[in-house]
């Protein structure tokens, strides 16, 4: 019984991981437009970000801001004066910070999805 439980768990994990996310559009589209998404591995209301999207977030251009050791900012951030995360930079170079539902996000992007 053990082992019939367990091929049903390992065969619904491998279905559930070759799913699309159900924010796939959205972020490919995010992605087409030039959107980027500055983070840091560290910071909470990133993660809460990333959970939003789900697995959609691998489609959305990130860019990292911590060094490894999470004790400075990457000079692209730097250069980018992001002092916030996340902060989102838009096609027009428009950046606003906080964590932001699909919706506001299809809406600040133009997304017609």
């Amino acid at each position: 019984m053990k082992y019939f439980i367990l091929i049903i768990f390992l065969t619904s994990l491998l279905l559930l991981s070759g799913c699309a996310g159900k924010n796939d559009a959205l972020a490919e589209h995010l992605t087409k437009e030039g959107v980027l998404m500055y983070g840091a591995f560290w910071c909470s209301a990133c993660a809460q970000q990333k959970a939003i999207l789900g697995k959609s977030f691998k489609k959305v251009n990130y860019v990292e801001c911590s060094t490894p050791d999470g004790q400075a900012q990457t000079p692209i951030c730097i250069q980018e004066e992001i002092s916030s995360y996340p902060t989102w930079q838009f096609a027009d170079g428009t950046k606003v910070t906080g964590v932001f539902t699909t919706q506001q996000l299809a809406e600040k992007s133009g997304f017609k999805g």
